[in-house]
């Protein structure tokens, strides 16, 4: 029997148009992004379907937008394949996606899962504005190398690795002057090629202060449940399943490197050799083909 693990989109994976067969099929999908919307005080299906793009990319939408439209891909995947989500074992979800793994664990109710993902979009939409930053993908490198060019870079500012994805794949955030001066250094280096993330700031560094306060403050509002299946964190690539070591470490999230690489190698190593994602776009499908290439991983489109 295999053993399955639900991997679940992060935030990046947006596009306008997502949902849309959902909706149209599945009575659970357009009851989620009802209570959603009753919530977020806006219409979320509208916007996922219609756009425009400007407001869906922006942090404080699209992460409720990625984390309802995940749930509901799971929601209508359960009608027709109950047992595979009953046989799943463990879950993982890349920055966004661990609160939607989180909810599908049972640690939070779906309600509760949109009020905090909304206030963590905000809190991060505001901590981006204060300060002119962002995140830089750097393909064909491997981290040493990416870890000098960072400390090259911190002549013009503050720049930090804050996503090991996968072998080549590593994203770095920071001051703007920073983010074009890494770019200016890999292309100079001729080494690997570089692609400037559509993301408000430099999210898991220090530039999200104060944003950990105000979301350790809504934690603090939310009941957490235990896990009734280990949650892979993204802080240290470990399961978890009680509720105060959760809330820790959704606070450090934002402030810290995602060990998603480190997450997957863990995962393989503990006999999982069954894997779905669950939301728009393939990218932790991809993500997984690069960190061994014979994985299975079905991807449940949002």
């Amino acid at each position: 029997m295999p053993r399955i693990a639900f991997l679940f989109a992060g935030q990046g994976a947006q596009y306008v148009g997502m949902g849309k067969t959902l909706l149209e099929q599945s009575a659970a999908a357009r009851d989620l992004f009802a209570r959603a919307s009753e919530i977020l005080g806006y219409d979320l299906a509208s916007i996922c379907l219609e756009g425009p793009a400007e407001t869906l990319n922006r942090t404080d939408v699209s992460q409720p937008a990625i984390f309802v439209a995940s749930l509901a891909a799971l929601e209508h995947f359960r009608s027709e394949h109950a047992q595979v989500v009953a046989e799943c074992q463990a879950a993982a979800g890349l920055s966004l996606g661990e609160y939607t793994a989180l909810t599908f664990a049972g640690v939070m109710d779906f309600e509760d899962g949109v009020r905090l993902v909304q206030r963590r979009g905000q809190a991060m939409q505001s901590a981006s504005e204060a300060t002119p930053s962002g995140m830089v993908s750097i393909l064909g490198m491997e981290t040493a190398a990416v870890e000098q060019l960072c400390q090259r870079a911190r002549a013009a500012g503050r720049i930090w690795i804050a996503n090991y994805l996968a072998p080549g794949n590593i994203v770095v955030s920071g001051d703007k002057a920073a983010c074009d001066r890494i770019e200016q250094l890999v292309n100079e280096a001729g080494l690997g090629k570089t692609v400037r993330l559509s993301v408000a700031g430099a999210f898991h560094t220090e530039i999200m202060r104060p944003a950990d306060e105000h979301l350790a403050a809504a934690l603090r509002d939310v009941q957490l449940r235990p896990a009734r299946i280990p949650v892979y964190s993204n802080v240290d690539a470990q399961p978890h399943t009680q509720p105060e070591e959760i809330r820790t470490l959704l606070v450090r999230q934002l402030l810290q490197p995602v060990r998603w690489e480190e997450t997957m190698r863990r995962l393989l190593a503990e006999g999982f050799d069954q894997f779905y994602e669950f939301g728009p776009g393939r990218v932790l499908a991809g993500l997984l083909k690069r960190i061994h290439r014979h994985a299975n991983c079905v991807h449940v489109p949002a």
